[in-house]
């Protein structure tokens, strides 16, 4: 069973996304919020796999809630946003998210996104995401350099710059003539190696150190 919250400062757009998750096999709602300060008290007294975040709330901000409760729960967020591309909702990455959907997503996209979400996956669909770490991120003229991206070996930076692109592990393995398995083992040790929780925080390494740029093919490098 799939435990989520749900943190939205509006009551119809909360409860409708509550509805719809309870009404789902193998998923219930483990609490609702209606800004981060509860959001935080909340995910700290009732286990949650996943927790539905809004960004902009009174009281506390989705990203703040974001950064406390992914550094004091096992609890993965995804993102909330009426924006596809918002600096805000790159901010909440920064701060630990696991993904974001827009909240016009279709109820059976926000069930699979809860679902990959919980498998241990980040979500790195839509494209957006892409396009959005690729505005706020690699713009950027200041490189930082990922603690333990020197450990990669060079099989593992092509899997990651793979990753960068928002590919699937299926993808990935098309690509570097490799069995599915083997890709899962590098994408584990990509993750162990840069210290990072899931998918979404090694592409924001990836692209703050300058290991993958907007429009540089993601295997040649050009």
């Amino acid at each position: 069973m799939i435990r989520v919250g749900v943190v939205d400062d509006q009551t119809l757009v909360r409860t409708g996304f509550a509805m719809i998750l309870d009404s789902e096999p193998g998923i219930e709602v483990a609490f609702q919020a209606a800004d981060g300060r509860e959001a935080i008290e909340l995910a700290q007294r009732h286990r949650a796999d996943v927790i539905l975040m809004d960004i902009r709330m009174p009281e506390l901000d989705g990203i703040a809630a974001t950064r406390e409760i992914t550094s004091s729960t096992d609890a993965r967020i995804l993102i909330l946003t009426t924006f596809d591309l918002d600096e805000y909702v790159y901010a909440a990455v920064r701060a630990g998210a696991s993904g974001f959907l827009l909240k016009d997503t279709p109820p059976d996209e926000l069930v699979h996104a809860v679902q990959v979400v919980a498998d241990g996956e980040a979500l790195l669909a839509p494209s957006v995401t892409r396009r959005l770490i690729e505005e706020f991120v690699a713009g950027s003229s200041t490189l930082t350099p990922a603690p333990g991206l020197d450990q990669l070996t060079d099989r593992e930076q092509e899997v990651l710059s793979l990753m960068a692109r928002g590919w699937s592990n299926a993808e990935i393995a098309g690509e570097l003539i490799l069995g599915e398995t083997t890709v899962k083992t590098h994408v584990s040790r990509v993750l162990l190696k840069l210290d990072v929780r899931d998918r979404v925080q090694a592409v924001v390494a990836a692209y703050e150190s300058g290991l993958v740029r907007p429009g540089q093919h993601p295997t040649t490098g050009t």
